[in-house]
Formats: C-alpha cells, sequence, structure tokens
C-alpha cells in the first residue's frame, strides 16, 4: 500500500524537484543580470518533466562526492539524479556589453514560476490530508 501511495506523489515530487532546479537557474541570471557576457540560461519545464516521467522515472541531479581531509573520515559518496537540460535564451533587445539577461522577462518568470511551486506544495498538502483522513477511518 505505501508503495501506491509512494507512486501516487512521484508526479509531484518530480514536478517540485524540477521548479526548484527552474528557481535556482532564474535566480542565477537575475543575479547576473551586470554581468558582461553572461548569457541567460533556462530550461523547458514541460520537456523536462516528460523526460523525468517518461525515462527512468526520477530526476537526476549531480553525483556528490566528499572530499577526505583525515586518514579516519569515513568516505561519502551519493548518486544524484538527471538534471534539465539548459538552453540559452534569445535576447529580445541585445545588450552592448553580450549580457543576455533581460530582467523584465527573469522577473516574469521568477514569479511564475514561484507561483506554481507554491501551487504545487498546496496540491501536495490537500492529497496529503486527503490520504491521511481515508487512512484515520
Amino acid at each position: 500500500m505505501i508503495d501506491r501511495i509512494g507512486d501516487d506523489l512521484k508526479f509531484h515530487q518530480l514536478a517540485l524537484g524540477l521548479r526548484q532546479q527552474r528557481q535556482e537557474v532564474l535566480a542565477a541570471n537575475i543575479a547576473n543580470a551586470d554581468t558582461p557576457f553572461y548569457k541567460a540560461r533556462d530550461f523547458d519545464f514541460s520537456a523536462a518533466l516528460q523526460d523525468a516521467m517518461g525515462g527512468s522515472g526520477s530526476l537526476r541531479l549531480p553525483d556528490t562526492q566528499l572530499a577526505l581531509t583525515a586518514a579516519r573520515h569515513i568516505p561519502g559518496k551519493a548518486a544524484g539524479n538527471e538534471t534539465a537540460d539548459l538552453l540559452y535564451r534569445q535576447p529580445l533587445q541585445p545588450s552592448l556589453d553580450g549580457n543576455t539577461v533581460d530582467m523584465d522577462v527573469e522577473r516574469v518568470q521568477f514569479a511564475d514560476n514561484t507561483m506554481r511551486y507554491q501551487t504545487d506544495i498546496s496540491v501536495i498538502s490537500a492529497r496529503i490530508k486527503s490520504l491521511m483522513s481515508v487512512l484515520q477511518q
């Protein structure tokens, strides 16, 4: 039964992971708005979600390996999930310094992604509350 609940929430887990990753990409674009020759990045959320659901069924993040600074440390290693393919954003108005970040576009995308992230959290919360009420009966 727990596997069925996990499978039911897997889509939402993948969507939240991708939303969080996109938020980091958009935040990096905003942070580098004044960096010369910085190229704005983004990814197609729908395509990334399709790949995550259709492929192995799980989002893949970069592998993590801890550096050992003493002989008595325990080696740590974690295989991550796959990240979405980052694309370069096409500038609407080119700048003289080669930077392709358009702050208006980035702000709108950031706000839209934030709103969708909060919506996903609300949907998951309601789903878990309904599962809890069924289990309590």
